[in-house]
């Protein structure tokens, strides 16, 4: 079995969104990145989930569907600052 080589995040990158056939238009274009950072971060802090859903990024020859996305995002060679998480909401319930 290969190793897999190291993700690049410098090269360029091109996100698509998902088809939608329901709709006239999906939740966003196409939209090329000067860089898969930017275009991971795009995907993972700006899209709406649905629009997420089903969209792909291309990467050279690579692509990478929601949730390799994600796997990008979540990896600890990700070069970007990430967006802070917001608190969860708090209930009645937890309060008590």
């Amino acid at each position: 079995m290969r190793p897999l080589r190291p993700f690049n995040y410098n090269t360029s990158a091109e996100l698509f969104p998902a088809a939608i056939r329901k709709k006239k238009r999906a939740g966003f274009a196409y939209r090329r990145f000067g860089t898969a950072a930017e275009a991971v971060r795009f995907a993972m802090e700006e899209l709406p989930a649905d629009s997420l859903n089903g969209a792909y990024l291309q990467v050279e020859e690579a692509r990478f569907d929601q949730n390799g996305i994600r796997s990008l995002y979540e990896s600890e060679g990700f070069p970007l600052p990430r967006r802070p998480r917001p608190e969860p909401a708090q209930t009645d319930a937890d309060a008590a």
